[in-house]
């Protein structure tokens, strides 16, 4: 596929954040994701932020669980940031489409776009609140650990599809 008409994307003025609640246990998926974000990085600014999980999960309520999650996802947020959610309520975007929503937001001169994937539960209230957008990658239900790679691997579709190289095909 050509990369989109009318579109000169400049990736190196937004850095893309992808912020996630635990580590990536399964070494076989955390080896891809770091490869596409290696490959990530070949286009634009990327990088992925880790919030511990929480101790003694099991002994709080699901509720108390999000909001303690909320709140350090609140403290990695910054003024300014675009932060997009990817929940299982958001909307639906085929590859081409994410492409063209990701030059969209990078002609809007948004500074750092934030990927966020919540804890087992979802996300607080207020983290909701201060979602700018939610985006979902399927109306089927993924594993955090694998809605991490097809994430990646998604963003890294959509740069290429931007800057026209190889990779997708329609």
């Amino acid at each position: 596929m050509a990369a989109i008409p009318g579109f000169m994307p400049n990736f190196a003025d937004m850095e893309t954040v992808f912020l996630v609640v635990g580590k990536t246990t399964d070494r076989h998926l955390a080896a891809l994701i770091d490869d596409y974000e290696a490959r990530s990085r070949r286009y634009a600014p990327f990088k992925t932020e880790y919030i511990p999980e929480l101790k003694n999960a099991g002994a709080i309520s699901p509720a108390e669980q999000k909001t303690r999650e909320g709140q350090l996802i609140a403290a990695r947020l910054r003024e300014g940031d675009c932060v997009v959610l990817l929940d299982e309520h958001g909307r639906e975007l085929r590859s081409v489409e994410l492409a063209a929503w990701l030059g969209r937001k990078m002609q809007a001169s948004i500074r750092r776009l934030v990927f966020v994937v919540g804890g087992p539960y979802g996300f607080s209230p207020e983290v909701y609140s201060r979602a700018d957008e939610k985006l979902s990658l399927s109306r089927l239900t993924f594993s955090h650990q694998m809605v991490r790679l097809l994430f990646v691997e998604q963003f890294y579709r959509a740069m290429t599809i931007l800057r026209g190289t190889p990779y997708h095909h329609e």
